[in-house]
């Protein structure tokens, strides 16, 4: 199983607001640059992230991107659940599909729907996963980085020589 690379890249772009802005707005120029991801798929990116509620935007010199929440809030399974719409191993488990917390019906996907055995495996992995997921905040994985010693980018628009 592989994450899209618009949760992996929106995962690691969140974290960098985070890390190095915290509560401020980040262009996504400096994101960009410290993450190495295109700034155009940033942007459509950022887009699935604001409509989900954890990016807010501010236009002009000191706009840029802000989150919504705080870092101790907005977590893993949050970011994930904006980018890929919802977290599941398997197209359709039990002839259910589980978006956002609500339970759809979901035509025809398996053709072993309820005589399938691994069925269960594959609902109580992508339960396991996204428990796991829940867990991780942005402010853990900020906690994270300053035990690895990873070194925070001042924002020079906010610094005055005098």
């Amino acid at each position: 199983m592989k994450l899209s690379t618009k949760s992996r890249y929106g995962v690691r772009a969140m974290f960098d607001m985070a890390y190095h802005t915290g509560t401020l707005p980040a262009q996504i120029k400096d994101i960009s640059r410290r993450q190495n991801i295109s700034p155009r798929y940033l942007e459509q990116i950022f887009q699935d992230l604001k409509k989900a509620g954890l990016l807010n935007s501010r236009r002009g010199p000191q706009g840029g991107y802000s989150l919504a929440r705080p870092a101790e809030e907005i977590t893993v399974k949050d970011i994930v659940l904006a980018a890929e719409g919802e977290l599941q191993l398997v197209n359709c488990v039990k002839g259910l599909r589980k978006t956002s917390g609500n339970e759809e019906e979901c035509e025809g996907a398996c053709q072993f729907d309820n005589r399938c055995v691994t069925q269960d495996i594959w609902s109580n992995a992508s339960k396991i996963l996204g428990d796991y997921f829940e867990t991780l905040s942005l402010k853990s994985l900020c906690d994270q980085a300053k035990e690895m010693g990873l070194e925070k980018e001042l924002d020079h628009r906010f610094m005055y020589f005098i």
